[in-house]
């Protein structure tokens, strides 16, 4: 077994400042630890055991010798010619010190001009979880492959990691979620289901745990934070009252995640646009609103394809809120989005009772086979299948034999 300890060119290269070939190589060491780890708990054979451990402590004293370096002392400033009176030594400002991974405490070497120097950051102890997922070449297929993580504190990695599993097929972000949990655990934090956000929602609904230790929130859907309209609760339409749930909940994500975007064509019909803008964001906003109110003013309208037509115009402006890569069928964000949809059925029913003819499909496959049904279709490089459609934005519909084209998100072939 290659002896790590021998690796000094590991350790200089691993201390090279702004170096991206060091921050990879740090990656991929924490994530090898990571996998050791794992190992470890499967091995049965002594000897394995004794070489996996020896493994693991030369690695943990090569990434703290590279924390180590973090630490490097800072020359203090020529005290020789100032008098005594300002040289005595004044008590130590608990802000003025920053901590180790083995958190012994540094006293902070005061500087001549600090001005330009920034703060030290606190130690993210779910640094582990940072470069689990960043390595997952699985996990990147339904996420980003330059997967990005913009979290600075433990609190917000964890909650911008479980976010990111909402968007994920459920059986894959179960699994990951029992993983985060086991590397949460050793470094001494355990799973918190009390300490939860609460997103309103029109029934209560648990999505991940916060953690004790670490102190980060965790996120539900409650059914008690969500405020009903006053036409809404005047009526029995359990419908409306879901998608003004989903309204709400969206309203909520919109504030919390820096990752989302919109399609919505009334705002902007020749992209995917970032809600990062407020301008955007509030353009966006006002129209899902609008089509909420207008949904519900219309919900007993004389005529019904009045009514289905303003249904419509909320389902779109409901699936036109996505990620980039778009989110999973199978996903959290997926089975809301659908769940939604369903909703269309009971009211093209309705319409059809009166005599009206009524047909509507969502469109997903091939685009090449879907294509003369959309309009205004968005062209996407990357994410799902290389010619698929990733997102149906606003369903294929015919009333009366007047024909509205759908409109879809697909991958490129190139």
């Amino acid at each position: 077994m290659q002896d790590l300890s021998n690796l000094q060119d590991l350790s200089n290269l691993l201390k090279t400042k702004n170096s991206k070939l060091a921050e990879f190589l740090r990656i991929a060491l924490y994530g090898l630890r990571t996998q050791l780890q794992e190992a470890k708990k499967t091995l049965k054979i002594d000897s394995e055991i004794s070489n996996c451990e020896e493994l693991l402590n030369k690695l943990d004293d090569l990434l703290k010798s590279e924390d180590d370096y973090a630490f490097e002392s800072v020359p203090s400033p020529d005290t020789s010619s100032v008098p005594e009176s300002q040289n005595e030594q004044k008590p130590i400002d608990p802000k003025d010190t920053v901590r180790s991974n083995d958190d012994y405490p540094f006293e902070a070497v005061p500087s001549p001009d600090t001005s330009s120097v920034p703060e030290p950051q606190k130690e993210q102890k779910l640094i582990g979880l940072r470069n689990t997922i960043r390595c997952d070449t699985k996990l990147q297929n339904y996420l980003d492959e330059d997967l990005q993580l913009q979290s600075t504190t433990d609190s917000e990695l964890w909650n911008e990691i479980q976010r990111l599993l909402l968007r994920v097929p459920t059986n894959v972000a179960n699994f990951w979620r029992q993983k985060l949990l086991q590397i949460a655990n050793e470094v001494g934090a355990t799973e918190d289901r009390k300490s939860l956000l609460s997103f309103p929602f029109s029934r209560d609904e648990f999505l991940y745990p916060g953690l004790r230790g670490i102190e980060a929130k965790g996120l539900s859907l409650s059914k008690n934070k969500l405020s009903k309209s006053e036409r809404l609760k005047k009526s029995k339409n359990e419908d409306l009252f879901f998608l003004e749930g989903v309204v709400s909940t969206y309203l909520k994500f919109i504030e919390f995640d820096s990752s989302l975007h919109h399609t919505l064509k009334i705002v902007n019909r020749f992209g995917v646009i970032s809600l990062n803008s407020q301008q955007e964001k509030s353009k966006y906003i006002k129209a899902l609103q609008d089509r909420l109110e207008r949904a519900v003013a219309t919900e007993n309208h004389e005529d019904p394809t009045v009514t289905f037509r303003a249904r419509l115009d909320l389902d779109e402006a409901i699936h036109s809120l996505v990620y980039l890569p778009p989110v999973d069928r199978n996903s959290w964000w997926g089975k809301l989005q659908e769940q939604s949809r369903r909703t269309l059925r009971s009211i093209a029913d309705k319409v059809r009772d009166q005599g009206h003819q009524v047909y509507f499909r969502p469109l997903w496959g091939p685009y090449a086979d879907i294509c003369a049904y959309s309009k205004d279709d968005l062209e996407l490089d990357r994410g799902g299948t290389q010619g698929e459609v990733l997102a149906c934005l606003r369903v294929y519909v015919i009333i009366n034999e007047e024909i509205y084209p759908g409109r879809v998100l697909y991958r490129s072939l190139r």
